[in-house]
């Protein structure tokens, strides 16, 4: 079980990790060892997951976050395996608890008079200052 907050919980049951080879430089170590993780996690498959956490991770704009509502994440960072199944799992619950806390609604707002002028005299300033910048045969006409 995966502590993700203090009663919410992850059973490493749903969570499906392989090793794969790494990518990169390592020597004979890459063509020989899979030390890297593929992890795998099933958001509508999980049902340790409250629907209104499930809904937001579905909403949230990660590439690592399939259509079809599965986390994929890559760790191959570490030579050893066990360090880059710690860091897939870490980021897992690290893109589940970004979740947990309900964002503030936006309270639209409109501007005031005095920024209003102070937007108008500044445009009012940049058009004299392109105006200065003209050939002066263009001002006569």
């Amino acid at each position: 079980m995966l502590k993700i907050s203090d009663d919410l919980y992850l059973p490493e049951s749903e969570i499906g990790l392989t090793a794969i080879r790494s990518r990169g430089p390592g020597g004979q170590n890459v063509n020989k060892v899979s030390t890297a993780i593929h992890l795998r996690f099933d958001i509508h498959g999980s049902s340790s997951l409250p629907t209104e956490i499930k809904a937001r991770l579905l909403q949230l704009k990660d590439k690592r976050i399939s259509a079809n509502g599965v986390i994929n994440i890559k760790a191959q960072q570490s030579r050893s395996q066990d360090k880059n199944k710690a860091d897939a799992i870490a980021r897992l619950l690290k893109i589940i608890e970004s979740t947990l806390v309900m964002p503030n609604p936006r309270k639209a707002t409109n501007p005031n008079r005095k920024s209003k002028e102070k937007r108008l005299e500044a445009k009012t300033r940049r058009g004299l200052v392109k105006r200065s910048r003209a050939k002066i045969t263009d001002l006569n006409e």
